[in-house]
């Protein structure tokens, strides 16, 4: 028995030397906070894209509508509900909380706006999903702004 003892004691000693035991060292993190959750420079309104200007929203136009509501169905539907989160948020009044070039600009880049775009950073960070790029074109990402304004909930009507 006192042949198995002093070896085991022996490991067990250095075991715990292995450890480092007690110093009052705390360990170095190097690592940067992820920046998803620190944007660090103020958000574009127009968000980061091809739309450089302001889109000015005048009449809603019914065919641009129906070309929206098109594409919408055929591109957005997996992700996106109107009046309900889904993979992604719900858009009905996206246009009272970002401009409509902000919304054809994550349309339209939505990698480079996930990256570098303060306000899509935080919205990647609560869905956990990001964007898909469709390959929209500027008008198509205008029509689906079109459909998607022109879109009343039940309960404002």
């Amino acid at each position: 028995m006192k042949s198995v003892t002093i070896p085991m004691l022996f490991l067990l000693l250095t075991l715990l030397a292995a450890c480092g035991g007690g110093g009052d060292e705390t360990p170095q993190n190097n690592a940067e906070p992820m920046e998803i959750y620190t944007p660090k420079a103020k958000a574009n309104p127009l968000g980061i894209g091809p739309v450089t200007e302001e889109v000015t929203l005048g009449e809603v136009d019914p065919t641009l509508v129906a070309e929206g509501e098109a594409v919408f169905t055929q591109m957005c539907t997996a992700c996106h509900k109107l009046d309900k989160r889904h993979v992604g948020p719900a858009l009905a009044g996206v246009l009272e909380r970002r401009n409509a070039a902000w919304v054809m600009n994550m349309i339209l880049n939505p990698e480079v706006m996930v990256k570098e775009d303060p306000i899509a950073k935080a919205l990647f960070a609560e869905y956990l999903s990001p964007m898909a790029n469709q390959n929209l074109t500027e008008d198509q990402a205008r029509a689906v702004v079109e459909y998607i304004r022109q879109y009343i909930p039940e309960e404002k009507l």
